[in-house]
């Protein structure tokens, strides 16, 4: 999926360039103050938590090395983003 940041201070570009590329069928994002990193990290936090996870084979302590976060925030977000871990301990 491709998405485009259209600046907040030019509106009639803003306009034109967001009913075209939804016409085209595209997700159209119009940033607003503080709104583009919780946009980018909704789409990508669970795949990225995911990505790791599979690569450390279900490894929480090795994953949030990885991450650089602290294994309890991991846990956290493994349950707030709805990720199976019972996928690596039953593959064991």
């Amino acid at each position: 999926m491709i998405t485009v940041l259209i600046a907040e201070n030019e509106k009639k570009i803003q306009e034109i360039v967001s009913q075209m590329l939804k016409a085209e069928g595209y997700g159209v994002v119009e940033e607003k103050s503080g709104v583009l990193y919780k946009t980018v990290m909704a789409k990508v936090e669970k795949q990225l938590v995911d990505f790791v996870l599979e690569q450390t084979e279900g490894n929480q302590l090795k994953t949030a090395r990885i991450l650089g976060i602290n294994r309890n925030t991991l846990r956290t977000k493994i349950k707030k983003l709805g990720i199976d871990i019972m996928r690596w301990k039953e593959a064991r």
